[in-house]
């Protein structure tokens, strides 16, 4: 657009130049004028439209909200104010100096003198030839009187008397008879043309000023010679006498002013017209230039500020990268230098805190895998007690979906579970009634995974953290039964150490007194002799009994592991139960992966369920005990089911410690032995009431592809 608006003002001005020659030269204006004036009037067209077109642009851009269009208007209402004021006044002044200037060309003082003198000039031309003209007549009257004299040297004496500058006497044909000149006449003379030969010869005398090319104005005086002789009637005398060189400037100069002064005055008018047409298109191409211009340095000015506009935008937006190149050192420059820098500092910036927000990501993952795989439970809280975070460890041990909890108070706790209630009481105050910022608590939690023991530690957060609350929290149920465990093994340990040694001499001691003393005594004295050491026997032997499964259930049992079939297992121990009170009924899955084992110690786990099973079937109608296998998450499970009278509640968290029984007789030692048993299997065990009655015992193993 720039090159389009350079063109035309180049061509405007060119063309307003040879427009204004044109105006003050006649011939170039009639010639050339209305080329011209049509040239600057589609140039004035181009530049208009040009305009317009910048003008829609602009109000498109209004419309748009473009940034640096109201500076663009701005800009180009100071400029256009400045160049139409100046152009209009200008204009107005030329338009009125102008008219007046070519009513002065006119006035009377200088049409009567330009006219005087042209009549001076011609009245004095007009005498030299009226003169020229009686020597003439003088000359032709002497050559006819004497006819027959010499007529050169006749010539020559008349026209040295006339002081004439050049005679010549022509035939009435036009032949040269006799020629005269001075010095500075040429040696041919000037032939007068055919119609004034034949003019003269009618007896019509001609005198005229004539312009001889090449030697300048002259008199010229052509007159008929009257001859008396018999060859021929007449002759012709021709007189020339150049006009004063002063004379015929002063003459030519009158004559060609007068001219000129005669044409404008014709024309003046249409003189006014013309410059007032050029001064018309001299103003629009000004003014049409100026405001193009103004909308070209409007845009240089206002492009730097959208460059800076759109550098800002794209900061905002978060694209460091936009920084305007400075094509400048003035104030705009420095700016955007200014503004180049500061966008380099915030990508800098941004920088360290994308590196800062990276490593605290990291550590935010890293921190996230921890918890994750903590085996303990952290639950995090605000200030106000809600959950903000927690992990898959505290959901499984708490078997509740804590999401649904999170950004919830302790108090709607309540409203999900109990266990949950009381685990939030009893967290809310240790929290807001304890005296240190850490505090630890063991308890019990009937959840969903059954009646657990939770060892719970809390501590507050630093205020320079938030003032958070954090909760861990443990399952040590399995501990703690691992370490009732050890200390039972202890006590069995100590109990076959120290009961079982002295049993042995005691029954010893208790026969020899009956052999001894049982012939020696009176009946009635030898029968209670014989009933107290029959006594003191059976007990040993029951102390002895006891002894030895406290010592099974303390020894560490050796296993002899080999592949078994726990199906067939099961088949071979359930044909020794073939008369027993309670019927037994099997759900056996086939093909049965195998399991490695110990087979004798997998027997007494399925002969101490079974008996167990019978024990609770005593006095029940329709007993029925059934014996299941089958894989549940790749492993085998045993389940032995009865509808007997189940476990007691109270007792569901303790069912596999020793001396724990609900039996009139007996240890309590045998689901304590089984569980031994199996976890030296590498397996778990599962106990669980059947309601309306009965329980349910199963025994998970590891597969052969699992061992």
């Amino acid at each position: 657009m720039k090159y389009v608006l350079y063109l035309c003002v180049g061509l405007g001005a060119v063309a307003l130049y040879l427009l204004s020659n044109a105006s003050s030269n006649t011939a170039e204006f009639s010639q050339y004028y209305t080329l011209l004036l049509g040239v600057n009037g589609a140039l004035a067209a181009c530049l208009l439209a040009l305009v317009f077109y910048q003008l829609w642009n602009l109000r498109r851009n209004l419309k748009a909200k473009v940034f640096g269009s109201k500076l663009t208007l701005r800009l180009l209402l100071m400029f256009s104010l400045v160049a139409v004021l100046p152009g209009v006044l200008v204009y107005g002044i030329s338009v009125q100096f102008l008219g007046k200037s070519i009513e002065s060309w006119f006035d009377v003082r200088v049409d009567n003198a330009l006219e005087g003198g042209l009549s001076l000039g011609r009245s004095v031309l007009d005498n030299l030839l009226s003169d020229l003209n009686k020597k003439g007549e003088n000359m032709a009257l002497a050559l006819s009187d004497r006819p027959d004299g010499d007529p050169l040297m006749l010539l020559n004496n008349l026209r040295e008397q006339s002081g004439v500058q050049e005679v010549t006497l022509f035939s009435a044909r036009g032949a040269i008879i006799a020629f005269s000149g001075s010095e500075s006449a040429g040696l041919l003379p000037e032939r007068p043309s055919s119609m004034l030969l034949r003019k003269v010869r009618q007896q019509q005398p001609y005198a005229a000023i004539e312009d001889i090319p090449g030697k300048g104005l002259y008199l010229r005086v052509i007159v008929p010679v009257n001859a008396l002789g018999l060859d021929e009637s007449i002759r012709v005398l021709q007189l020339l006498q150049p006009v004063p060189a002063r004379l015929s400037r002063d003459a030519e100069t009158v004559q060609t002013v007068y001219r000129d002064y005669q044409e404008l005055s014709v024309s003046r008018q249409g003189l006014k017209r013309i410059y007032g047409l050029t001064l018309t298109l001299a103003l629009l191409l000004a003014l049409l230039s100026a405001i193009a211009l103004a909308f070209l340095l409007s845009a240089r000015l206002s492009a730097p500020l959208g460059l800076l506009a759109r550098g800002t935008q794209a900061v905002a937006s978060g694209d460091f990268s936009a920084m305007p190149t400075v094509s400048s050192r003035d104030e705009l420059g420095s700016l955007m230098q200014s503004f180049n820098d500061m966008t380099r500092q915030l990508a800098e910036a941004r920088g360290v805190v994308e590196l800062n927000q990276r490593q605290l990501e990291t550590a935010k993952a890293y921190l996230e895998s921890i918890l994750a795989h903590l085996s303990s439970g952290v639950l995090a809280f605000d200030e106000n007690l809600s959950l903000k975070t927690m992990n898959p460890a505290a959901a499984g041990i708490l078997g509740v979906d804590l999401s649904a909890l999170s950004k919830r108070r302790f108090y709607k706790w309540a409203l999900s579970d109990e266990a949950l209630k009381a685990l939030a009481v009893e967290v809310e105050q240790q929290f807001r009634h304890a005296d240190a910022k850490e505090w630890q608590i063991q308890m019990e939690y009937a959840g969903k995974n059954g009646n657990q023991v939770l060892l719970v530690r809390g501590t507050r957060l630093p205020a320079a953290v938030g003032n958070d609350f954090i909760v861990v929290f443990d399952d040590i149920t399995h501990l703690l039964q691992a370490q009732r465990d050890a200390a039972w093994g202890e006590v069995a340990r100590r109990l076959a150490h120290e009961i079982k040694n002295p049993l042995t001499p005691i029954q010893l001691s208790a026969e020899r007194l009956e052999h001894k003393l049982a012939g020696k005594l009176a009946e009635p004295d030898a029968a209670m002799l014989t009933r107290a050491t029959q006594t003191i026997v059976n007990q040993v032997t029951a102390l002895k009994s006891m002894v030895n499964s406290f010592a099974e259930y303390a020894r560490a049992p050796g296993l002899n592991l080999k592949m078994v079939d726990l199906n067939q297992l099961v088949n071979e121990i359930l044909a020794l139960y073939e008369h027993s009170a309670a019927p037994i009924t099997t759900c056996l899955a086939p093909a049965l992966p195998l399991t490695e084992g110990d087979s004798t110690l997998l027997r007494q786990v399925v002969h101490n369920l079974l008996q167990n099973a019978q024990d609770a079937l005593v006095d029940m109608e329709a007993p029925q005990i059934v014996v299941e296998t089958s894989m549940e998450e790749n492993k085998i499970k045993l389940s032995v089911r009865d509808n007997g009278c189940g476990f007691p509640d109270s007792l569901m968290a303790r069912l596999f410690e020793p001396y724990v029984t609900t039996k009139s007789k007996g240890t309590g030692l045998g689901l304590a032995v089984v569980k031994k048993i199996v976890e030296e299997h590498h397996g778990t065990m599962n106990v669980e009431n059947i309601l309306p009655h009965g329980a349910n015992v199963c025994v998970y193993l590891p597969c052969r592809e699992e061992v």
